[in-house]
This record gives structure tokens, sequence and C-alpha cells, in this order.
């Protein structure tokens, strides 16, 4: 197990290189190499179990300055994230379709996104944050047949993710929109909704969304805490009236694991 001095030196690292890379982002894929080892290792790093109890150690003896460096990094790897899957878009734009780990770990984690409350052809799924390589909504669409919305607040990454539908999904009911939740249409009408896992206001959308949904609506909140909290919002606790949790969907391989919550 890392000491505390090392684990530090360790988050510190990669601090530093994804500043760096997120400055040097040109929108076009010139670091995608870079940045693809750096986010395939770092999600190793996250779900190493060793490196969780170094983590939980740490947090007990160092807890205000391991909460800073957990924040800085969990902000930008959202950022890196965001860019990886802008630079994965433009190349399979340029004909390269390779898929690295970390999308290898979310794809596997869309398997089990809702547990028990299953997806069918008869339902309407919204993705918050579908981002520029909107993989849970193609996934979705193919295997269920269902109609998926996907929005974003990132002008660029529905261009470019409308892009990547129309190469991957032709046929498939799929709408991306570059717009607030308050702005969609037919809320009452939705059944499952997935909130990314590097969305920070995900919990404020939440609660604009209870009085716009149905009753029977499911939320899928991908989270992470612990040392997985470095690399996506963690889980906040609700007062218990309006939504509350249904089920946990934990997958400690996985970089981040999924809060069900009902009405």
């Amino acid at each position: 197990m890392l000491t505390a001095v090392d684990f530090h030196k360790c988050l510190q690292e990669y601090l530093d290189r994804f500043v760096d890379l997120v400055n040097r982002y040109d929108q076009t894929a010139s670091h995608f190499e870079e940045l693809q080892l750096i986010i395939d290792n770092f999600s190793g790093f996250v779900t190493d179990k060793e490196n969780s109890k170094a983590w939980d150690q740490l947090k007990l003896d160092q807890s205000d300055v391991l909460a800073c460096t957990a924040g800085q990094l969990r902000a930008i790897s959202a950022r890196c994230v965001a860019i990886m899957e802008k630079y994965r878009a433009v190349r399979l734009q340029q004909g390269h379709a390779e898929i690295t780990e970390y999308f290898k770990n979310i794809e596997a984690c869309i398997e089990k996104e809702f547990g028990s409350f299953q997806i069918t052809s008869a339902s309407k799924v919204l993705m918050v944050g579908s981002g520029s390589f909107p993989m849970t909504p193609l996934l979705i669409a193919k295997r269920t047949g269902a109609e998926v919305v996907g929005i974003d607040i990132d002008e660029e990454a529905i261009a470019l993710g409308s892009n990547v539908v129309k190469q991957l999904g032709h046929g498939l009911n799929i709408r991306l929109e570059n717009k607030h939740v308050e702005q969609l249409e037919h809320l009452k009408g939705l059944t499952h909704i997935i909130f990314s896992s590097t969305v920070e206001q995900k919990y404020d959308i939440l609660d604009q969304l209870y009085p716009l949904t149905s009753d029977e609506a499911v939320v899928a909140m991908r989270y992470g805490d612990g040392l997985k909290s470095v690399f996506n919002y963690p889980l906040k606790p609700l007062d218990g009236r309006t939504w509350k949790i249904a089920e946990y969907v934990l997958r400690p391989d996985d970089v981040f694991d999924i809060a069900l919550y009902q009405k």
C-alpha cells in the first residue's frame, strides 16, 4: 500500500498532467494517445483495491488536504473525459474506430445501469450529459429499441455527438439537444433518466426534474464515493420528501457506481 507521501505525490502528478492536457486542447485529435494513456491509467488507479485502502486511511489523517486535492482532480478529470470523447468523435470521422480501456469500462457499466428497472422498446430515456461520443444513448437504443434523448450544455459536444449518431446509429430513435432540462418538452413521458457521473450540478437538475416528470420515472445517478470521488461527483443525501433510493448498483471494478432513485 502506498504511503501518505507517495499517495499525495501520485494524485498531484495526475492533477498536473490533466491540467497540462486541458491547456493543450486545440479542437483536434493531436493529443489523443497521450490523453488516452493517462485516463486509462487513472481509471486503473481509482479502481485498485489497495489504493482504496490507502485513500480511506489518508481521509482519516488528512481530510482537509485530501478533500482539496480530490475536488481539483474531480473537476479537471471531468474536463479531460469530455475532451477524450471529442477526440474519439473526431477520430471516428477520420476512420478510426478504436476503443480505449476507459470506454470499455464505461460500456460494461451501461450493461448493469438500471438493475431491476429494465428498459424496453416502450421506454423513453433521458441522458443528462450525453457528451461528444454518446455511448449510452447508442447502446440503449440499439439493444432495446427505446427512444433516447441526450442533452448537453456543450454545443461542440452536441455537434460532434450528432455526427457519431449519424455514423453509428442509423435508424435508431436518438435525439441530441443543446438544452437545459427545463427547455425540454414532454418530460412527463420519461420512464428512465440517466445522469453522467461528471455532471457537477446533477443534484440541482434532479430537483428540477421532480415536478416535471411522472411518478413512474426512475433515475440512474452515476456517482463515485471514496477514491472514486476523484474521478466522479459523489452521492449527496436527500431529504426524503422527493426522490428516494430504490437500489444501489455497486461495481467495485468499474469507475463509477449507480444509485437508482424513485419518487
